[in-house]
């Protein structure tokens, strides 16, 4: 919002102080130089005020009445002047010496309050000034002093830190309430801070009073029981509160500190509105105009600023009566509605005007409850409303928690405190410590580290009053906010580098404010105090959260990697190694008191969630500390002082909050008044600063870092079992931490080492278990432990008590630990969770050249059809003379199952009879087998389509493997006769058959194969076989037939054929395949009997089919004769 302000150099630099006319057309102001000037507020800044000069010191405070208007200075000395003249009327009082501080003239325009450096208030007469009343109660000098609306009340705060509430209303002065630990105690009048403005500013409602607190905040103290019932803070506003300022109608309140000047809604208490101008001095007073949009005030500069129209014209005046406010000035008690016809009430019913104004009269005119600190006033009839039917219910008597509002906690930096007396912390971890020191016109900035032997201690001059730090492993990271011209921007300072100029800047656009920021990054391998290129970890990690929604990542050079958008609010967040933990408010907070939190674990690398879910922050209460533990796990601590961490943050989506501490419950807490602040959690200790009574931050100088042993909140109350589950519980969780960083490793020795003692603490617990004879509660202990060494022990102690059903159950648990490996489980289930959270493939459409083949979940057309051969109709057993038209029919039709090119199974079948049978597509002489089909055969077996190629010696891949008709993989095995399309030999299968079956024989083929030539090399088997040799070599043949399986003859086949010599011995199922393949025909029947060739079927089946054929030796070739038909 642009400011439109005028400005008058009213007074030299000092302490200043300003009042506006009960008619709002004249503004007094007085300052060091003695003077009060008094200005037209219709006049711009070309004017030249009235000025009275009768004091003689500097002017120090100033109020006007109904006719009159009265000064005081530090020479002791209260004035009274004319109204809006400055000729002098006359004395009012006298302080013996002393300054002067503060003048206050009652609502009706009767008395004045006189404070001074005495610890005495002095109430005058101005009608007559011999009448003084005394007011004793403060133990040091008072400040300033403020009326109640209706003038019964008066309020002084002291520089004691005492707010005292004097009862007026009677002939004699009496306390009503003394109110400590709200105002900050100021001791030295020369300080700066003693001449801020510490008044009580009264409500025009006169229920409450708004005063700055020493916590740098603005309490709402309510008269129901003197308590604060609430607060108004901004993150924006910050630093000292040093001016307050209501509205004439009590709507806005305004506020003033070194960040700016604040406009608030008195009835919701939210930040409305703010001066955009410069600063450039602290405002030592201001006041709103009661008779028009207007605000005023004077700083330390002696300058006059009139901020014209701060209440933009759409919202409500500030200057208008509503009716909240106007309720002080009705006389009377509001009575009861009449009805229509009830004559005696209408009288009743009129207000009369002779009445004096109570207190009591004042609460029943608001007609609210006022003893509901979160009471709602309805100044403005509906224009501020937010939940206008919320507020109705609750004026009718309906639900209270309709209209309760839970304050948002504002954002905040974890390690930081407020400005106190010119000092504070801007960051205080595990590493070190940020300390600042105001010097009015810069900061000086000190960094000192716990660990002086890897890091180096620094300060500097800070002339842009950096308000946010972060320390890092590996740089301190700050950030100031926008003032005046500069925007807001934040700086890097690594702590040691190799290169120079490592120290960046980085600026945020105009109007963009600094939220939170966080510095991460890996722990140093060696010191960084000097320069090295050992330590090639890079320089961290930068994080910034900006109030326009964004989290930006930047590395520890200043590179920008990401810029994520924010869910819901920012509160706070911290950096680790890896990840940073971010907490936002995804929403708003809930009518029962929960701030509604929300923790996210972001990763550096791929800038994913790693873990997700809301912060178990009670009700009522708010979170005061993020950090990260010793391990890396996230930790938190609440005002109700319990601090949680996660532990296993590794497992993706997965990790619960643990409650590891409940301060409430320390034994050096009983008795006590402390609490604790955190600064970090190392292993199995809290790490705190302790803060005494109702101390909020630690002070200085700086207080010693406290360890607080971290035990688990059980309920266990056992001297012997108790303690020892709670450690062995806070250990667990210390190692799960620990294994699931180990990646691939299975273990280290400081996890066996930590392993080995928690199995010492079960066995110690299973031996008090089994004394006291409960075997269930030894059983499952049993199964905690870790080590298979320790089973033993356990089984042991088992045996010592004589409890031998324990025992074998132990055993059992033990065999059952030695059958799987723990540790490898663990390593595999690590495995899996990074399997189940890898990245999914995008989607990729054929490209030229690629398979057009559909994808799943990408082919919508109707699915194709299912061929299967075991569901067609069988085919009935016919003659052998007729087999042959039939095998070729059965064929053709199985070809399109068997002749895909894209198996190298065996996928032979065997006959009825358990032998044998050749596969379907090794059948070159098949009339109706093509050309591509042979083609095809011979690529699958590594020939060339136009040159035989001699085959290669290793394992023949299509060779039948004992056992394979029975595996379940060839869908035809176990055929009828009718189907199974093969040619039977007479020299084999005839002899076989009469044996089995009285078959009649089978004819040979009409069209065989010509006779292949020798030298070829021209596969014409299954097996790679060459034609048969001429008839005279068959009895030698048949001799070694028995001598060798069917298998060893082949693969000696091979073999030979390899080594470029015609093989001579062949056995008959080779000549039945030589056969089979149309080369050759065998007249002469076989003399083989048919038990041996079950016998040597037989045991062909029963060897494994998976394993790899042996091929023997070849035998030394024989001659034998074969006869070849046609």
């Amino acid at each position: 919002m642009p400011a439109k302000a005028l400005v008058n150099p009213a007074h030299g630099p000092g302490s200043t102080c300003i009042a506006f006319s009960r008619d709002g057309l004249r503004v007094y102001t007085g300052g060091a130089d003695t003077l009060v000037r008094i200005w037209d507020t219709q006049l711009g800044e070309d004017q030249e005020p009235p000025v009275a000069m009768e004091a003689s010191e500097e002017v120090t405070t100033i109020s006007a009445g109904l006719d009159c208007w009265v000064s005081g200075s530090k020479d002791s000395d209260v004035r009274r002047y004319e109204h809006a003249k400055p000729n002098l009327q006359g004395l009012v009082a006298n302080a013996a010496g002393v300054p002067i501080r503060c003048v206050t003239i009652d609502p009706k325009g009767k008395r004045v309050a006189v404070t001074s450096d005495e610890p005495i208030v002095k109430v005058v007469s101005l009608d007559d000034i011999t009448q003084t009343i005394k007011l004793e109660g403060h133990s040091k000098a008072v400040r300033k002093a403020t009326w109640h609306p209706s003038g019964a009340l008066l309020t002084t705060c002291g520089a004691d830190g005492k707010i005292i509430v004097w009862d007026l209303s009677g002939a004699e002065a009496k306390q009503e309430k003394v109110i400590e630990g709200v105002l900050p105690t100021v001791a030295d009048a020369e300080a700066p801070e003693f001449a801020y403005d510490c008044s009580a500013v009264w409500h025009t409602s006169g229920q409450y009073f708004f005063v700055a607190t020493r916590t740098h905040e603005i309490a709402t103290i309510s008269t129901t029981d003197w308590s604060k019932s609430s607060t108004l803070s901004d993150d924006a506003c910050t630093g000292d509160i040093t001016a307050l300022a209501l509205s004439n109608n009590g709507v806005y309140l305004a506020a003033a500190s070194k960040s700016g000047i604040f406009i608030w809604a008195t009835q919701n208490r939210r930040m409305l509105f703010r001066y955009q101008g410069a600063i450039h001095a602290p405002i030592t007073q201001m006041a709103f105009s009661p008779a028009k949009n207007m605000l005023a005030w004077t700083d330390a500069a002696g300058d006059l600023t009139r901020w014209l129209d701060p209440i933009p014209s759409s919202s409500p005046d500030p200057v208008k009566p509503s009716i909240g406010s106007g309720s002080v000035t009705i006389s009377t008690k509001r009575k009861g509605t009449p009805t229509l016809f009830d004559d005696d009430n209408v009288d009743n019913a009129r207000p009369t005007t002779d009445k004096p104004v109570t207190t009591e009269d004042l609460d029943g005119d608001l007609g609210i409850d006022l003893d509901n600190d979160d009471w709602i006033l309805d100044d403005l009839g509906d224009g501020m409303d937010d939940d206008g039917e919320a507020k109705r219910l609750a004026a009718e008597g309906g639900i209270r928690e309709m209209v309760s509002v839970t304050k948002a906690q504002p954002p905040f930096q974890p390690g930081s405190t407020p400005m106190e007396k010119k000092k504070r912390y801007l960051a205080y971890n595990m590493i070190g410590v940020i300390e600042v020191t105001d010097q009015d016109t810069h900061h000086i900035v000190n960094v000192e580290f716990h660990d002086r032997s890897t890091r180096k201690s620094y300060h500097f001059t800070d002339h842009f009053r950096y308000d946010l730090a972060s320390l890092g492993e590996r740089g301190a990271l700050y950030a100031c906010q926008p003032e005046a011209e500069h925007t807001a921007h934040i700086i890097y300072k690594p702590y040691g580098t190799w290169a120079s100029q490592s120290e960046w800047t980085y600026e945020m656009p105009k109007g963009t404010r600094v939220l939170g920021i966080a510095a991460g990054g890996p722990p140093p391998s060696k010191s960084l105090r000097e320069k090295s290129d050992v330590d090639i970890g890079g320089q961290g990690n930068v994080v910034v959260a900006t109030s326009d929604g964004e989290l930006v990542f930047l590395t520890g050079s200043g590179i920008e990697r990401a810029c994520l958008s924010l869910p819901g609010d920012f509160v706070t967040m911290v950096a680790g190694s890896e990840w940073v933990f971010v907490v936002t408010r995804d929403g708003s907070t809930t009518m029962d008191g929960s701030q509604n939190l929300t923790g996210r674990l972001i990763k550096f690398d791929d800038f994913c969630i790693l873990q997700k879910d809301a912060l178990p922050v009670p009700k009522r209460h708010t979170l005061q500390w993020v950090g990260i533990t010793e391990e890396g796990a996230p930790a938190i601590y609440d005002s109700s002082g319990v601090l949680h961490i996660m532990p296993r943050f590794r497992i993706p989506l997965s990790a619960t909050w643990v409650r590891t501490l409940d301060t409430n419950k320390l034994e050096r807490r009983e008795g006590k008044d402390e609490s604790y602040w955190p600064v970090g959690v190392a292993g199995d200790a809290f790490m705190c600063l302790i803060l005494k009574g109702r101390q909020e931050y630690p002070g200085f100088p700086r207080p010693l870092i406290q360890e607080l042993p971290i035990r688990l909140p059980f309920k266990r109350t056992d001297p012997k079992e108790g303690p020892l589950e709670e450690h062995f519980a806070r250990e667990s969780i210390l190692l799960d931490i620990l294994r699931d960083g180990l990646g691939d490793e299975l273990t280290t020795d400081d996890i066996a080492a930590r392993e080995l003692a928690l199995d010492k603490e079960l066995i110690q617990l299973i031996q008090q278990a089994c004394k006291t004879d409960r075997l269930a509660r030894a059983l499952d202990l049993t199964r905690l432990l870790h080590l298979t060494p320790s089973f033993d022990m356990a089984i042991k102690v088992a045996g010592f008590y004589h409890l031998i059903g324990l025992q074998e159950k132990m055993e059992a648990l033990k065999a059952e630990r030695e059958v799987e490996d723990r540790l490898e489980n663990l390593r595999e289930r690590r495995r899996g969770l990074v399997d189940d959270f890898a990245p999914v493939p995008a989607m990729r459409l054929p490209t030229v050249g690629e398979s057009s083949r559909p994808k799943a979940f990408q082919d919508f057309r109707p699915p194709p059809a299912l061929h299967r051969p075991g569901l067609e109709r069988a085919t009935p057993v016919v003659d052998a003379r007729t087999q042959d038209s039939q095998m070729t029919d059965d064929s053709t039709m199985y070809s399109g199952s068997f002749a895909d090119g894209t198996q190298e199974n065996d996928f032979s079948y065997g006959s009825p009879g358990g032998k044998r049978k050749r596969l379907l597509e090794d059948e070159p002489t098949r009339s109706n087998s093509s050309d591509a089909d042979l083609g095809a055969k011979r690529r699958a077996l590594g020939e060339p389509a136009s040159k035989p190629a001699v085959p290669q010696a290793r394992s023949n891949p299509f060779a039948r493997k004992p056992g394979a008709d029975n595996n379940g993989r060839n869908p035809f095995a176990r055929g009828a006769d009718a189907r199974q399309s093969v040619h039977k030999s007479e020299s084999f299968f005839t002899k076989v058959d009469a044996a089995e079956a009285e078959k009649g024989k089978r004819p040979a083929q009409s069209k065989p194969k010509p006779k292949e030539k020798k030298d070829a090399g021209k596969q014409t088997t299954l097996f790679g076989l060459l034609p048969p040799q001429p008839a005279d070599k068959k009895a030698a043949s048949r001799s070694k037939k028995k001598a060798g399986s069917p298998t060893d003859d082949s693969q000696e086949f091979a073999a030979s054929k390899h080594n470029g010599v015609q093989p001579e011995s062949q056995t008959d199922t080779v000549m039945d395949e030589t056969q089979e393949s149309g080369d050759t025909q065998i007249d002469e029947p076989s003399p083989v009997a048919p038990e041996t060739e079950t016998q040597e079927t037989t045991v062909m089946e029963a060897e494994d089919p998976e394993s790899p054929i042996e091929w023997p030796p070849s035998p030394e070739p024989q001659k034998r004769t074969v006869e070849v038909t046609g």
